[in-house]
């Protein structure tokens, strides 16, 4: 990462006189308490990088900087080089390249080699071997950048991305030492139009009850008064590219109304655009900020945080305020990512930083957006789930957590699917003390490139770390020895089980309790985290029994098939005819079947699944029972065909432990085949509710 030039004199600053208050840089810099602020994020950002403590700020406003963080510096690093100082008077390549973007962007007279040339003072032959450079970066745009006889330089394409193009290369210019003033000099800006903008985004600012970033605010007069030298060129946006009910009834619409006040006859289709561009602003403070424009946001990132912790079995504290943090990063966020306007090089030094330090962290945040996903109705770019990981690892630290030092663990099942995320999920629940990062086959595991230090499989794998051989279906006796073995062989010892009554015996000796029992469901609650094993072997109450699942209704009995894909069709009937699946689902199944062996669980018991995706509609299951089996794969006579819809990766599992037992006892499968009606098999399959 290369810090910009404020920062670069601020760090410098601090080091030799570790002293000085903001109030004194403030003065001596002419800086406001908000750009300060801004710079020591970037500072510590760019510290953490490189292993060093960071620089904390007292509330009387001075710095604590550790004793050994200058001779670091000076030891271990190249300053000029690290921190991309620049000489004032040279600029380098890419600096320039952007400069040359802004001239063709922000023109009022045609561009020759020579306003190039004069500008940057650097030869004809430099200037043209970086116009090759900047033909690249506008391609990157769909763009194209020419030369014309009767016009210069230009570039051309949707005025769309173009302006993209645009709003890319301020920020890229206002970064360089003195940037902002490159900007308003070569857009020939004057200072009165920047302060009469500066004046209006403030006004904005109060109409919104927020604080837009430092960074942001510093070069939004800019970006906004070439928006609008560009429309009074008559250099329009095209057909229109914005959703005009997804932005026209939002507050940024009307405060639009300030920007574009003594702008005349200004098109909707630019009124949106900078309406857009509001709503795309970070902002560091909102009051009352609410999900009033993006219905279900709120819901979607509490579900991710869930989601989060169930896959981390990490209990996050003072959950509303991070959710307000994540709500006030992903409400400009939402837009950006929905029309495209993320700039992906913006983060990559961060994401670098990420991915090498925070990168099992960075992982299990990506397994945990899937709701977002949904709501956005498009990817997520790498850059934005960067922000996640660092919002989430800030709350972690300053709760104390640190997930690069628990035990990361991996499942490797070649057994299909469902029976691989059964595995996945009993022993996440568990081994609550390790972070299971993923399920893998045998080829996905040879290939895996995260760092993990234990492998649980139902069959020998060569591997260096430490590898537990299970099997793929665990018994609550089961459990309890798999537990006992691994805590014994990695830390010397086996935990005793946890006794909440025994807890509240020993509260009882020194208070008054009021309320025992729901002091008792607290204490079960924070200590297990909803899931843990010493106190529950099995899937959470919430889950659906089997029986629940399937029903009389969705039982069909049939004395024989002449295929096994007619076995799926017809054991699928009930769960099509209330629409809980569609036809592509039962489509999906067979093709899956063709290739996944696995879906035979048990002698004469098979399930044919395929993914949420292709056509579930609600979490189901069917089954058919017939008298003459099936011939599967040529090495299997199915008599019990039990469809599997699949909502998500976790709701179908208790249901699916029940069957697993039903199929291993050859009494009771022999009795379903042997029943004479739908409600003799639900009798037997509802005594597995008591035993998940």
């Amino acid at each position: 990462m290369i810090l910009d030039g404020r920062s670069i004199h601020l760090l410098r600053e601090v080091i030799k006189n570790p002293n000085i208050s903001s109030k004194e840089l403030e003065k001596k810099y002419q800086l406001s308490r908000r750009q300060i602020g801004y710079s020591f994020e970037k500072i510590n950002i760019w510290l953490r990088s490189k292993n060093m403590n960071e620089i904390e700020r007292t509330n009387s406003g001075y710095f604590l900087v550790d004793k050994t963080l200058k001779s670091k510096l000076h030891l271990e690093l190249n300053l000029d080089e690290e921190f991309g100082y620049e000489n004032l008077n040279e600029l380098s390549k890419m600096q320039r390249v952007n400069i040359i973007l802004l001239m063709l962007l922000s023109k009022t007279e045609e561009l020759s080699l020579v306003h190039f040339t004069s500008e940057l003072k650097v030869s004809k032959n430099t200037v043209i071997d970086d116009l090759k450079q900047a033909k690249k970066l506008a391609d990157g745009f769909n763009l194209e950048l020419r030369y014309s006889r009767k016009y210069g330089y230009l570039i051309e394409g949707k005025e769309f991305n173009i302006r993209k193009l645009l709003i890319s290369t301020i920020y890229k210019i206002s970064k360089m030492d003195r940037g902002i003033e490159r900007v308003r000099q070569i857009a020939q800006l004057s200072n009165e139009e920047i302060a009469e903008f500066r004046n209006r985004i403030e006004k904005v600012e109060k109409s919104l009850n927020l604080k837009f970033t430092d960074e942001k605010i510093e070069v939004m007069p800019y970006i906004l008064l070439l928006i609008l030298r560009r429309i009074s060129q008559g250099m329009k946006m095209d057909s229109p590219c914005i959703n005009y009910e997804g932005i026209s009834d939002t507050k940024e619409y009307l405060a639009t109304e300030e920007i574009l006040r003594n702008f005349k006859d200004v098109p909707e289709e630019e009124r949106l655009f900078i309406t857009l561009h509001l709503l795309t602003t970070n902002v560091h403070w909102s009051e009352g900020l609410t999900e009033e424009t993006i219905p279900d946001l709120i819901q979607a990132l509490d579900e991710m945080l869930i989601l989060f912790e169930k896959n981390t079995c990490i209990f996050l504290k003072d959950r509303d305020q991070l959710l307000q943090k994540l709500l006030l990063h992903m409400k400009p966020a939402y837009y950006r990512i929905k029309y495209n306007l993320t700039e992906v090089n913006e983060m990559y030094e961060i994401v670098k930083i990420v991915n090498h330090n925070f990168k099992e962290l960075h992982h299990l945040v990506k397994k945990s957006i899937q709701t977002l996903v949904d709501l956005i109705g498009c990817d997520i770019p790498e850059s934005e789930i960067v922000y996640l990981t660092m919002l989430i690892g800030g709350w972690l630290t300053r709760q104390g957590e640190n997930i690069s030092k628990r035990m990361k663990a991996v499942v490797v099942c070649p057994k299909g699917v469902s029976i691989s995320r059964l595995m996945f999920s009993t022993l996440r629940e568990l081994f609550p003390e390790f972070i299971f990062l993923d399920s893998l086959s045998i080829r996905e595991f040879q290939e895996y490139p995260m760092d993990y230090d234990i492998v649980f499989a139902p069959v020998f794998l060569e591997t260096p770390k430490k590898f537990f051989l299970v099997n793929s279906f665990l018994g609550y006796e089961e459990k309890k020895r798999l537990r006992k073995q691994v805590m014994h062989e990695l830390y010397g010892y086996v935990p005793n089980e946890l006794n909440v009554d025994g807890i509240l015996e020993i509260i009882e000796k020194h208070c008054v309790i009021k309320d025992r029992k729901n002091l008792s469901k607290q204490l079960l609650e924070y200590i297990s985290q909803d899931r843990s094993p010493e106190l529950n072997y099995g899937f959470s109450t919430k889950n659906p029994d089997l029986y629940e699942l399937i029903t009389p209704s969705t039982i069909t009995l049939r004395h024989s098939v002449s295929t096994w894909e007619e076995a799926i069709k017809i054991a699928s009937r009930p769960l099509l005819k209330r629409n809980s699946i569609t036809q592509h689902y039962i489509e999906a199944m067979i093709q899956r079947c063709h290739s996944d062996p696995y879906i035979v669980i048990g002698p004469k018991t098979a399930i044919p699944h395929a993914a949420p995706d292709e056509g579930v509609n609600e979490l189901s299951m069917s089954l058919l029972r017939l008298r003459k089996g099936v011939t599967f794969a040529t090495d299997y006579s199915i008599q019990l065909v039990i469809v599997i819809a699949a909502l998500d990766k976790d709701r179908h599992l208790r249901a699916l432990m029940q069957l697993m037992k039903l199929a291993r006892n050859d009494h009771d499968r022999q009795q379903m085949i042997n029943a004479k009606s739908v409600y003799e098999i639900h009798e037997i399959i509802k005594k597995y509710a008591a035993d998940p």
